[in-house]
C-alpha cells in the first residue's frame, strides 16, 4: 500500500484501508509480533493505566498556537486602524511588507468567477503555496484560520456538554468535503460571483475582526451553535474547501507528524483529540505497516496529538534536516 496515495484517498474522502499482509514491511512485521507477546502486553497494559492515571492535559503547543492565530489576525486590524501599512487587506487578499499575498481558496474563486488570471493574484498564490508547502499539511487552519480558533474553543465546551448528556456528536461523510469543493468551483465558474466567499467562515470573521462588520456574522453564529451541540467540529472536519485546498499542496512538504510504532502504546489518546482522526489510524494496533510513518497531508499539524501522546511516539519532523542535526 503506498502511504502518499492511501493519504490522498483519505483526504477526498475515503475510509482507512485496512493494509494487507504484503504491506507491512519485516521490520514492522517483528515489532507488531514483539508487542503480542504476553510480557509486553502486561508492559502495556501497565504502562497505560500509569500513565491515565497522571494524566494532565498539556499546552505545549497550544501555547505558541492560540497567540499566533491571535498575532496574525491582529496584525490586520493594527495595520487598517493605525493606517501603519504593514498587512494591508484581509486574510483572503493581502499584502504584507508590499509583497502580495492571496488564499489559494479565493484566488481559484476569483480566476474561475472572471475566467482570467491575474498577475498580482498569481505573486500572491505562489508565494503563499511556497509558504504553506514549507509548513505542511492544513498549518493554514490550525495557525492562521479565526474560525479554527473559535471552533476549538467551542468543541471544547461542546465536549464538556457531551459528558452531561447535553450535546451529541453527529458523524457526517468526510466524502461532503470534496462534493462541496467542486459545487462551489462550478457555480462560481457558472454564474460570474465568487460563490464561498459570501459564506467562508474565514473570510466573514476576517473582515469582521478588520473592519468591524459583524452584522454578517450571523451565519457564523449559526455553524458554532450546530457544533457545540450537535456536529463536533463540522465546518472544519466535513465540509471547508479552504481545509482541502491547503491539504494538497501540503501533500509533498518537508514538514510533518512523524510516527515512532515502537513507542506507541496503542491507547488512542491522540485519535480523541485529533480534528481529522482518519489520519491517525496508523496508531491502532497492528495498523502500522512500517517501524516510521509521516501522518497524511490532511493533517493540521496542530500538534494536538503530540500534546496528547504519554510516550512521545509522535513528534514534528523536518524531512532531511534531522538527518542533518
Amino acid at each position: 500500500m503506498n502511504l502518499f496515495v492511501e493519504g490522498l484517498r483519505q483526504m477526498l474522502g475515503a475510509e482507512p484501508r485496512r493494509p494487507a499482509k504484503e504491506d507491512y514491511t519485516e521490520e514492522a512485521k517483528k515489532l507488531h509480533a514483539f508487542k503480542k507477546t504476553p510480557e509486553q502486553r502486561e508492559r502495556r497494559r501497565r504502562m497505560i493505566e500509569e500513565e491515565l492515571a497522571h494524566k494532565k492535559e498539556s499546552f505545549a503547543w497550544r501555547k505558541w498556537r492560540w497567540p499566533t492565530i491571535i498575532v496574525i489576525n491582529l496584525l490586520f486590524v493594527i495595520s487598517y486602524h493605525f493606517d501603519v501599512q504593514l498587512v494591508e487587506g484581509a486574510l483572503t487578499a493581502s499584502r504584507v511588507l508590499g509583497f502580495h499575498f492571496a488564499d489559494l481558496n479565493s484566488a481559484l474563486q476569483v480566476t474561475l468567477a472572471f475566467k482570467e488570471v491575474l498577475i498580482n493574484l498569481l505573486i500572491g498564490v505562489t508565494t503563499v503555496a511556497i509558504l504553506w508547502w514549507l509548513v505542511g499539511g492544513r498549518s493554514f487552519c490550525a495557525w492562521t484560520c479565526p474560525y479554527h480558533l473559535v471552533s476549538e474553543w467551542v468543541e471544547i465546551l461542546h465536549l464538556k456538554l457531551v459528558e452531561r448528556g447535553w450535546a451529541m456528536d453527529i458523524p457526517l461523510d468526510r466524502r461532503l468535503r470534496s462534493i462541496l469543493y467542486v459545487a462551489f468551483a462550478v457555480l462560481t465558474f457558472a454564474s460570474g460571483y465568487m460563490v464561498y466567499e459570501w459564506i467562508s467562515p474565514t473570510g466573514i470573521l476576517s473582515r469582521a475582526i478588520i473592519y468591524g462588520t459583524w452584522i454578517s456574522t450571523s451565519f457564523v453564529g449559526v455553524l458554532l451553535l450546530i457544533e457545540l451541540f450537535f456536529v463536533r467540529r463540522m465546518w472544519c472536519r466535513y465540509m471547508c474547501p479552504i481545509g482541502l485546498t491547503y491539504s494538497f499542496i501540503g501533500a509533498t512538504s518537508p514538514t510533518v507528524v512523524h510516527y515512532d510504532l515502537e513507542k506507541c502504546l496503542h491507547e488512542g489518546e491522540c485519535r480523541k483529540v485529533c480534528l481529522v482522526p482518519h489520519v491517525l489510524d496508523v496508531t491502532i494496533k497492528g495498523r502500522a505497516t512500517r517501524p516510521h510513518i509521516d501522518i497524511g497531508a490532511d493533517c493540521t499539524r496542530c500538534a494536538m496529538c503530540i500534546e496528547a501522546c504519554p510516550t512521545g511516539a509522535l513528534s514534528f519532523r523536518v524531512k532531511g534536516l534531522d538527518k542533518l542535526l
